[in-house]
């Protein structure tokens, strides 16, 4: 990985590009010139709608997933698309991949899931790819997808860019992971984080898109094995 762009540290305001990449997202994932909500009303205006969820990313209790994380997954699914099958879908599936994030519940992304069951067809996005949104959210509770699931590898991919930083730069993201989790015991925390990187490692591929492996798998694996090796006593 050459560089990362937007970090949890980054002084740079994400929140004007994002708005403007949220009605461009809706607009091409409404495939229609007159959108309709249920009911056959005009579909509203997404401005509110990224209001929303611009809020949600903001909340108090995010240190890492918050509206940088989003930014930059956006930004990493840009490098990716050329591996999409239907881009538009990856990208609001990114918007509600964290857009619920409690530290201490384990039910985020099937609740940020429903979110987007809800949210969507409000705005005019028809069923099939509100269905795929919201599969595609529930598929970062693994990062595996199936090897016949492109906009599966695009999304995990760019979910999981984060491991591939510089030292610094992950070293910055999991202090940050670790701020969220401010409630948790040190020890507690060190056995549960551990028990994240193992599963990580454990994977026969972190990236599954080719350009995801070959830019950040390596990068990956020996971050996630430094930290590890830190959180076992061994630095």
């Amino acid at each position: 990985m050459t560089s990362v762009s937007r970090t949890a540290g980054s002084t740079i305001d994400p929140v004007p590009e994002l708005r403007t990449r949220w009605a461009t997202t809706v607009a091409a994932a409404r495939g229609t010139r007159r959108p309709t909500a249920p009911g056959g009303a005009p579909a509203p205006d997404p401005a509110p709608y990224a209001d929303n969820l611009l809020s949600r990313w903001s909340e108090p209790q995010r240190r890492y997933h918050n509206v940088a994380h989003l930014a930059a997954v956006l930004d990493r699914i840009d490098e990716l698309a050329e591996h999409a099958d239907d881009l538009p879908v990856v990208q609001l599936a990114a918007w509600f991949h964290d857009a619920v994030y409690r530290p201490d519940r384990s039910e985020n992304e099937e609740r940020s899931a429903a979110l987007a069951e809800r949210a969507l067809p409000e705005l005019g996005v028809g069923a099939a790819r509100t269905a795929e949104v919201a599969r595609l959210v529930r598929l970062t509770v693994t990062h595996d997808p199936a090897p016949d699931d492109p906009d599966g590898e695009v999304l995990c991919d760019a979910d999981l860019a984060v491991l591939a930083g510089s030292p610094d730069a992950y070293a910055a993201y999991a202090a940050s992971v670790r701020d969220e989790y401010a409630f948790v015991p040190d020890a507690d925390f060190a056995a549960g984080r551990s028990a994240v990187l193992r599963q990580l490692l454990a994977l026969p591929r972190l990236f599954r898109t080719p350009q995801g492996y070959d830019r950040w798998e390596h990068l990956a694996r020996r971050n996630l094995a430094t930290e590890l090796d830190l959180l076992s006593g061994g630095g």
